[in-house]
């Protein structure tokens, strides 16, 4: 599957009528940083969406730090943006494709077919000498019909239910330390759910910044049994999203996100959680 396109690609579909160039920039340690960024330099025509304004639903007792935002909430956004069910979306960052992957994965569930992440982000398409504006892009309101693909999507209580089921593998997207247990930056509790594997969703890229092509993808899987289903999850549903790209880049095809994720899981206060390798 393609879901990644290169700078040249997208420098040639520039203009296209049904071309959205959606600019995701986004830093969990300044959450303005990313919309300053945008004001000051962006792609030409790129509309800005925040991950935690446009992106995530209100955070609540349970459901992680990034709940996913309720469906008519999310065909709304999109309309805003100049979105419909025949935009070819483009979308990117400079934080490794992680807040693009996660508005490729809530338009692939609603249905959306030509979405892709935009190859090594913004500081690249700036270091190729391509074109940027500072003009607030005013995007023509669309009308966006979701066709919610549940088969995408995991609920916590499912996850907990298949606990040790054979058939089905959980990848956990963290650095390593985070999922031993060993530090915890973010989240109250430290560790993993229990039974999970680990595989950290910056090896998807390569040392350049660059998303790995599938055959480096498959190497990065070639352990892992494709018949089985997998589950993947991060802290909060956002940085799993590579990772459930770069498996189906591997030919992986029963992949579903948790989106609540880790910082979910642990707000249930009987759930297990898990410490050290697996």
């Amino acid at each position: 599957m393609n879901n990644i396109v290169s700078l040249e690609w997208l420098q040639e579909k520039m203009g296209d009528t049904n071309l959205v160039i959606a600019d995701c920039r986004f830093r969990l340690d300044d959450p303005t940083a990313g919309s300053k960024a945008y004001e000051e330099s962006h792609i030409p025509g790129a509309v800005y969406m925040n991950l935690e304004k446009d992106l995530s639903g209100e955070v609540e007792e349970v459901g992680g730090r990034h709940p996913l935002p309720d469906i008519f909430a999310m065909t709304v956004t999109f309309g805003k943006a100049g979105i419909s069910n025949e935009s070819v979306v483009v979308a990117y960052d400079d934080q490794g494709g992680a807040m693009a992957s996660r508005l490729w994965w809530l338009l692939k569930y609603l249905g959306h077919e030509q979405v892709y992440v935009l190859d090594r982000g913004f500081s690249a398409w700036v270091n190729q000498g391509l074109p940027v504006s500072s003009e607030q892009t005013e995007a023509q309101p669309a009308t966006y019909i979701a066709t919610v693909q549940h088969s995408m999507l995991v609920e916590m209580d499912e996850v907990r239910d298949l606990l040790g089921s054979e058939g089905v593998t959980l990848v956990d997207s963290r650095e390593a330390p985070r999922y031993r247990g060993e530090v915890e930056p973010i989240d109250r509790v430290a560790g993993h759910i229990p039974g999970a594997i680990n595989r950290f969703w910056k090896d998807g890229l390569a040392e350049s910044g660059a998303w790995k092509d599938a055959a480096a993808q498959a190497d990065r899987f070639a352990d892992l049994d494709r018949d089985r289903e997998f589950i993947v999850y991060c802290g909060s549903g956002v940085t799993a999203t590579p990772n459930v790209i770069a498996l189906q880049e591997a030919g992986f095809n029963k992949v579903r996100l948790y989106a609540g994720s880790w910082s979910d899981w642990i707000s249930y206060a009987d759930n297990p959680v898990a410490m050290g390798d697996e």
